[in-house]
């Protein structure tokens, strides 16, 4: 029996994408609105960015995000670990549309851990995004303004405003997150 190819993490196949292509880190900054060293530190494998920033990055790349999605649904699929938790600063994710090649919805289940929120960048991408916190008490900013929703409740907004997420509770968060990217 031949070994199974491992699958590449998201920031090789990042990196390799992004140099298929042709473009600089620069370019790619441009075009998402992330910093080059941002960038970076995805294709090191420093980071494990969120959702959003796979999406913008899909974009920029012209590519399906379930390209760079589909390892990551991979690992959270399995026993999510420490290290991973760690990697991903407290904010891990499975997609719940893997078929949705070429589609502009997109769902994904999130978790955050107790007491902590999303570090490094603020959210900030083209279309609308729904929230329904299935488990916990989350602090959502859309801009500003802050709203505060407990398990059963949902937010759906404009998802080019710059927004954040944090988990208000002590136990694990759990969201059902509804993206939609024209």
């Amino acid at each position: 029996m031949a070994p199974r190819k491992k699958s590449q993490p998201i920031g090789k196949r990042l990196l390799k994408l992004r140099r298929e292509k042709k473009l600089t880190l620069k370019h790619l900054a441009n075009e998402t609105g992330l910093t080059p060293k941002y960038i970076s530190s995805i294709e090191k494998g420093e980071i494990i960015p969120p959702v959003a920033v796979i999406l913008q990055l899909s974009k920029a790349l012209e590519i399906d995000s379930s390209l760079l999605l589909r390892e990551e649904r991979a690992r959270v699929g399995k026993k999510v670990d420490d290290d991973y938790q760690k990697r991903t600063e407290a904010y891990t994710y499975e997609t719940l549309t893997p078929e949705a090649r070429h589609k502009h919805l997109k769902a994904f289940k999130v978790f955050i851990d107790p007491k902590s929120h999303h570090k490094g960048v603020s959210y900030q991408h083209p279309g609308e995004e729904f929230i329904y916190v299935l488990k916990g008490k989350v602090e959502v900013m859309v801009g500003e303004n802050r709203n505060v929703l407990d398990s059963g409740q949902c937010i759906h907004f404009n998802s080019s405003i710059i927004h954040k997420l944090r988990n208000l509770s002590d136990e694990k968060a759990e969201l059902l997150v509804v993206l939609y990217t024209p």
